[in-house]
């Protein structure tokens, strides 16, 4: 896989002033416009190493990542911050409107390393290297005040609208194609969907993403949990609420947001 082009000084400069402004409201959850112009990614490559810059500024590590596959545009990827990777059934998360955003997904937690190579991963590697799949939740969130007026490459650089991860319970047995997602509120309320994975097989982004960061001379560390795409798109959900995700026979996340801001 070709390697992305070095920035230049200059380049670099602007990366870093970029990520400075995305990590800042990382930190206090106050969303703003848009960067401005200079500091906005042209390309791919600007935008991946906004991100890097991102967590080099906060003092994290990439927990996990989340991934898609697409033909356009190509490439759907961004680490989650350990920080923001929480297991317990009580999760703080920045709101919007007393209500969060989530998409519920399956999680390949990875038993051993993946590190770069000359060589591509098979499949059956890949396989191998995953020790366990759980339910999931991605948490959405932007650091932008309208994230529908952001392109592509704004909302690569800010981590795809990710802003964080809730891993539920291990499941056994492969992954699965289709879900019946049901989501049962604390009032008694129940919202019922048909989940499908949007590329069918939710292994296939993990495959692009190992070799993605291949190419890119990076890797995958043991221990990191990678999404790879909602079973049933983005879904706003209540906080201060016991609210229940089940996943057809596979199990069930419970969970009470709570507002960050609070």
């Amino acid at each position: 896989m070709r390697r992305l082009s070095p920035a230049t000084p200059s380049i670099m400069t602007n990366i870093a002033q970029a990520a400075s402004l995305l990590a800042a409201r990382r930190r206090t959850g106050i969303t703003g416009p848009l960067l401005p112009d200079h500091l906005r990614p042209q390309d791919i490559a600007s935008a991946l190493a906004i991100q890097a810059g991102v967590i080099e500024q906060l003092g994290e590590q990439a927990g996990g990542w989340k991934c898609g596959l697409n033909a356009d545009p190509p490439v759907i990827m961004a680490p989650i911050h350990a920080g923001t990777i929480h297991t317990a059934g009580s999760c703080t998360v920045w709101t919007e409107a007393g209500q969060v955003r989530i998409e519920p997904e399956l999680a390949f937690i990875l038993g051993h390393d993946l590190p770069a190579r000359n060589t591509p991963y098979s499949p059956a590697e890949v396989d191998a290297a995953v020790a366990r799949i759980h339910l999931a939740l991605e948490l959405i969130g932007s650091r932008y005040d309208d994230p529908a007026s952001a392109g592509y490459l704004d909302n690569l650089a800010d981590g795809l609208l990710n802003q964080g991860m809730l891993l539920g319970p291990e499941i056994a047995g492969d992954a699965v194609e289709t879900l019946e997602i049901r989501i049962r509120m604390e009032e008694g309320a129940e919202q019922v969907l048909d989940g499908k994975h949007p590329n069918g097989d939710p292994r296939a982004p993990l495959y692009w993403l190992v070799e993605f960061l291949r190419g890119r001379g990076t890797g995958l560390r043991k221990g990191q949990a990678v999404i790879t795409g909602s079973f049933a798109g983005s879904i706003l959900v209540p906080v201060e609420q016991d609210i229940a995700i089940r996943f057809g026979e596979r199990g069930e996340i419970a969970v009470r947001f709570t507002s960050n801001a609070g």
